[in-house]
């Protein structure tokens, strides 16, 4: 075999999805990791005690089930499985029930109660009904629409600050609390514009379908995107870490599934000195603090309803959970966190022991931050969970820094491809034309810092390539 044609430099889902996608196109690929496995935070393991598996990173996949590149890619043939809950999000609150979104519109507008209840079923329709082709537009590349006038009214709303849609829409706290913990998924103040936007893709999300995780773990969707990268005639080396451009193998081209700052030192001889400088100046956004805990059993929530959903969102009312996001964006730790809560162990039983659980929970922080959260984001829990911490057999915590040294792409722990602010939110990673081309015609970036941004959906890697095998026509 002589020299590919392309080398992705990165194993992520993104990086998996532009090679596919070039291979598919008669192009030879070769992808190269520099980890030891595959998968970017794309992974699953041991991390606290035997039998106990934990998604490292991502954990629940409703925009990847809901990908349109990976429908096409049929990757229940590559062995992957989806389990589904009963419900996609609960947010409990003091001394009330806690707010469940189903997947049918009607159960959710009960949960929610009252007027408000009507009004979330109003607004949410419209766009659950063309979810299909909705869903393929925001996540597709920028052209005419499929549905412009519900894409329109899409941005009407998703342009506003998510505090402001929330209190514009809702009257009392229980709507307002659902809508704010949709909306933290933007890690942006609710008070910025466009947070409004992830808030309600994540909202209509949950009544397409049920917010699933992948069974026997993330990893199951990187195994599944490389069974078919390697079926289809695909390359994968290992162990090969990129300091610059002359430790790559021989080839045309080449895709970043890395973020700017891995392109700009990786690269920096092969690409003009402004470029450089523009992506050196990419705002990444607020990190992470996370941990993994073996459980002896299921976590004892106040509302036991809280088990039917694979994501708990833990922060309460609309004004705390607006002032927990804006501390970490402008580098305070909150001493009440937004707490996001996983339970894939619930749903995919696999994933522990008979009869004991895993469990998964982060916060936003300070990009950078070392300061230990555990006690901060267990007392959020044990606000609707008492007894919580008698259920722990074991934890690991992972802060800014480790996340960082466990994937580069995750600088100063963040974990969404960076900031998603107005300045970010189309001209990702910088302003062009094309924002997955370079300078250099033979260097691209398909990474989750081009469009449409963060989350285990392959549509940068997709949309990626598909715009450099547009150019070679």
């Amino acid at each position: 075999m002589g020299n590919p044609d392309v080398v992705v430099i990165g194993s992520g889902p993104n990086g998996l999805a532009a090679a596919i996608e070039l291979q598919k196109n008669g192009l030879q690929v070769v992808i190269v990791e520099g980890a030891d496995t595959i998968g970017g935070g794309t992974r699953t393991s041991e991390l606290t005690l035997p039998g106990f598996n934990h998604d490292h990173c991502s954990a629940v996949h409703p925009m990847g089930y809901l990908s349109p590149f990976f429908q096409s890619l049929s990757l229940q043939e590559h062995g992957l499985e989806w389990a589904f809950p009963k419900a996609s999000i609960a947010h409990p609150l003091d001394n009330e029930p806690a707010v469940i979104q189903y997947r049918s519109i009607e159960d959710t507008k009960l949960s929610i109660g009252g007027r408000d209840g009507v009004k979330w079923e109003k607004t949410l329709t419209p766009f659950v009904k063309k979810a299909d082709v909705l869903f393929k537009d925001i996540l597709g590349p920028l052209g005419w629409p499929d549905a412009p006038f519900t894409l329109a009214n899409f941005g009407l709303k998703g342009m506003l600050p998510a505090s402001y849609l929330a209190s514009s829409l809702f009257s009392h706290t229980r709507a307002k609390a659902l809508f704010a913990g949709c909306s933290t998924h933007s890690i942006l103040p609710l008070d910025m514009s466009f947070s409004s936007a992830v808030g309600l893709v994540f909202a209509i999300s949950g009544h397409v379908v049920d917010w699933p995780v992948a069974k026997g773990g993330s990893i199951a969707i990187t195994n599944a995107l490389a069974s078919y990268f390697i079926k289809a005639g695909g390359k994968i080396i290992t162990n090969c870490f990129i300091s610059c451009m002359e430790d790559l193998p021989k080839a045309d081209y080449y895709f970043f599934d890395t973020d700017p700052l891995q392109l700009s030192d990786i690269a920096e001889k092969h690409l003009p000195a402004n470029y450089i400088n523009r992506l050196r100046k990419f705002n990444f956004g607020p990190g992470v603090f996370k941990i993994d805990w073996a459980l002896r059993s299921s976590i004892p929530w106040k509302d036991a309803n809280c088990l039917k959903a694979s994501t708990v969102h833990v922060g309460g009312t609309l004004p705390e959970i607006a002032q927990s996001e804006k501390d970490a964006w402008n580098g305070r730790h909150s001493e009440s966190p937004f707490v996001m809560v996983c339970q894939q162990s619930e749903f995919d039983f696999s994933r522990a022991p008979s009869g004991m659980q895993t469990g998964y929970a982060y916060c936003h922080v300070p990009n950078g931050s070392t300061k230990d959260m555990t006690l901060a984001i267990e007392k959020q829990i044990e606000r609707f969970a008492p007894g919580f911490r008698d259920t722990i057999l074991e934890r690991k915590t992972i802060n800014t820094t480790q996340f960082y040294n466990y994937n580069r792409n995750f600088f100063g722990g963040t974990i969404a491809g960076g900031a998603a602010d107005l300045t970010q939110l189309f001209t990702r990673p910088v302003a062009r034309l094309n924002p997955y081309s370079t300078p250099n015609p033979k260097i691209y970036i398909c990474s989750g810092s081009t469009p449409p941004g963060g989350g285990v959906h392959g549509m940068c890697g997709y949309r990626a390539a598909r715009s450099f095998i547009k150019s070679l026509r």
